[in-house]
């Protein structure tokens, strides 16, 4: 479905990426790890048109994206969730996730069936539905990002640090939801991910970002016995 071929990003006189290549197929988990600085959320923010590659084409369903604005980019049913989560504290977590679908225009009863399809994924939306926000827990909070990304019924979820910030104790939960979320709505998710371990056990292939340059990439399984990734990432 995705296909990133070959983009070198600057900042400026910058460069932060170097000539990488990534794709994600059809209902497919794939993680993209690496350090602090690696330059994992500038291909992420290259892909939804926030970063304009210099050179190499990003393509979504046989189509060149890379050139388009942020607005046409989610127009092609790519959600981004960023780090942070950045929901809206002082609304409720309903009213949240009525404004995921603010892009789409759903009518009251396609509305209705939405919001029913998130709190059957995440029932403890619907205990907080009334809820303000940003009283809730990080973990929660996180729930409601994604939630709210599928408002809109996205073709393609990425994910940036969703375990950011959780205790560790919720990240095992997390995890547990976007394979759920994979499995139940089909639908493919790329994961930006510091949690090498967390990421590599739930997806189906692995790229390796060091410094702006993909070391290495293949299944996840097979790059999790590997001694150098063990060693770099794993802990081993």
């Amino acid at each position: 479905m995705l296909k990133v071929n070959g983009i070198d990003v600057y900042y400026g006189k910058v460069q932060a990426l170097f000539d990488v290549s990534i794709e994600v197929g059809d209902r497919e988990i794939v993680s993209i790890i690496g350090a602090n600085g690696a330059g994992k959320t500038t291909l992420m923010k290259s892909i939804m048109g926030i970063n304009k590659p210099k050179n190499g084409t990003i393509e979504y369903n046989g189509q060149v994206i890379s050139g388009l604005p942020p607005h046409k980019v989610v127009s092609k049913k790519i959600v981004y969730i960023p780090e942070g989560r950045e929901i809206f504290p002082n609304m409720t977590v309903q009213e949240n996730l009525e404004m995921g679908a603010y892009s789409v225009k759903l009518s009251k009863a396609e509305m209705e069936r939405h919001l029913e399809e998130q709190y059957e994924i995440f029932p403890r939306l619907k205990e907080r539905a009334k809820q303000k926000a940003g009283s809730m827990s990080g973990g929660e909070q996180q729930m409601l990002a994604i939630a709210r990304g599928l408002m809109s019924d996205p073709e393609l979820l990425m994910l940036d640090e969703p375990s950011l910030g959780l205790a560790p104790v919720i990240v095992d939960d997390m995890f547990d939801v976007i394979v759920r979320v994979n499995k139940v709505r089909n639908i493919p998710i790329a994961i930006v991910e510091q949690n090498a371990f967390m990421a590599m056990s739930i997806s189906d292939r692995t790229y390796v970002l060091e410094v702006g340059n993909l070391v290495t990439h293949g299944e996840s399984k097979t790059l999790m016995d590997s001694d150098e990734i063990k060693k770099a990432y794993l802990g081993g």
